[in-house]
């Protein structure tokens, strides 16, 4: 497929870029796709660049063409809707199994916003001498009530969705990723080590691997995970 006139802004470890860029690598697309990675300690997002085709200053910035969207769901819609062929499809052609698909795909900012912001961000934002143990420790319970959650859904099936890898794995591993990355060993989630163990060898994975995290590990906030 024809990806020249395509453009993505993206920054390295952020889990809606990397949605973006892991479907793209499924359609075929990542390879020689037009891109540039942004520094977000440099504030790039906040850039004219960035600004013309995102008002929000905001990653993942996407371009094809005339078309731009913006929003990381988004441009995995967009995506699945302009570029899917037989062997490369996101989304079940099954009613039921694709409302679930949405439904997990949506789901997964929970990840973000239960755990990420409540604990990592906790963590950056917060002097040690001014972080409060008990915080922590209620976020902490409530974190794994979370990933509960994900371990639960996954039902003994290999993928979120049933048996193929769909939009809704897009969606939530770079989420677990990133608490992988911040220390989590998902210990008392099986399934969720097992499913991220497997999907990470995914080969749009592997290609789209944010490349600031093969440098080097980072402070194990998630340790208890």
């Amino acid at each position: 497929m024809d990806n020249s006139k395509m453009f993505l802004y993206w920054g390295s470890g952020s889990g809606p870029c990397w949605k973006a860029m892991i479907s793209l690598a499924e359609k075929g697309l990542w390879e020689g796709c037009p891109n540039k990675m942004i520094s977000f300690s440099n504030k790039e997002h906040k850039t004219d660049e960035v600004f013309t085709l995102n008002p929000r200053g905001q990653v993942p910035t996407f371009r094809d063409g005339d078309v731009v969207v913006n929003e990381s769901d988004a441009i995995l819609m967009y995506l699945e809707e302009n570029y899917s062929k037989d062997g490369n499809r996101l989304l079940p052609t099954s009613g039921p199994e694709r409302a679930q698909v949405y439904q997990r795909m949506f789901e997964a900012q929970n990840v973000q916003t239960n755990i990420i912001k409540e604990l990592v961000v906790y963590h950056w934002r917060t002097k040690p001498e001014d972080r409060d143990d008990k915080i922590v420790k209620e976020r902490m319970e409530k974190a794994k009530v979370e990933l509960g959650y994900w371990e639960k859904a996954l039902n003994g099936h290999a993928y979120m969705v049933g048996n193929n890898f769909t939009l809704a794995d897009v969606a939530v591993y770079p989420f677990l990723a990133f608490l992988m990355r911040m220390g989590a060993s998902f210990r008392e989630f099986p399934a969720l080590l097992k499913y991220y163990e497997a999907i990470t060898k995914r080969p749009s994975v592997q290609a789209t691997w944010p490349p600031h995290w093969k440098e080097g590990t980072t402070d194990p906030i998630l340790g208890e995970l």
